[in-house]
């Protein structure tokens, strides 16, 4: 059986990669798991991957959820339910990853060489690192409403919505305020 070692590179002014080596037998969460572990991200994210030409245009979409429970939908499969192997086949593919859809890291995947499996590895092994890891924290997200005429109404609007949110919720218990109407059934 083989193993592609995939060269991951983040999209930052700095040079930062890690070659992560995975069997391909193992599926593309197992992959996402790697790369999130081997950047030292939370992995508490949505992420995709994209199957990519040389030029690294997006094609076929390869999604951490997995959508066919929602009425049958097969638009694309999920990580968890696609192999390495079923997408990965030769040196120079390449691949987009994209983590966390607001932030929006993106990650240069190309396979850099092909091995045949060693028994001894555990895999998806990191097999290299360069460049200190980026802190998941540390992009900020782009003004949402950047782009949106509001009339000249941008602060009246942050004003109603900072109005409207409830100082008083407490994120560690978001049922904490029903506790009560449980007891009368």
């Amino acid at each position: 059986m083989q193993t592609f070692v995939l060269r991951v590179v983040v999209d930052t002014e700095e040079d930062i990669f890690r070659d992560i080596e995975v069997a391909a037998n193992q599926n593309f969460e197992d992959l996402h798991d790697a790369i999130v572990h081997a950047f030292d991200f939370a992995g508490d994210q949505m992420a995709s991957f994209y199957m990519s030409n040389d030029q690294w245009e997006k094609g076929k979409e390869i999604g951490l959820m997995d959508v066919s429970h929602f009425e049958g939908d097969t638009s694309f499969p999920s990580m968890k339910n696609t192999l390495i192997s079923e997408e990965v086949s030769e040196k120079n593919q390449k691949i987009l990853y994209v983590y966390d859809f607001l932030k929006m890291w993106i990650f240069y995947v190309e396979v850099v060489q092909i091995n045949e499996i060693n028994p001894e590895i555990t895999y998806p092994a990191i097999v290299r690192e360069f460049g200190e890891s980026p802190d998941e924290n540390s992009k900020e997200i782009d003004d949402l409403l950047a782009g949106i005429d509001l009339g000249g109404k941008k602060d009246e609007f942050d004003d109603d919505f900072d109005d409207d949110y409830d100082d008083d919720f407490d994120d560690d218990d978001p049922f904490g305020e029903f506790e009560d109407s449980y007891d009368e059934y």
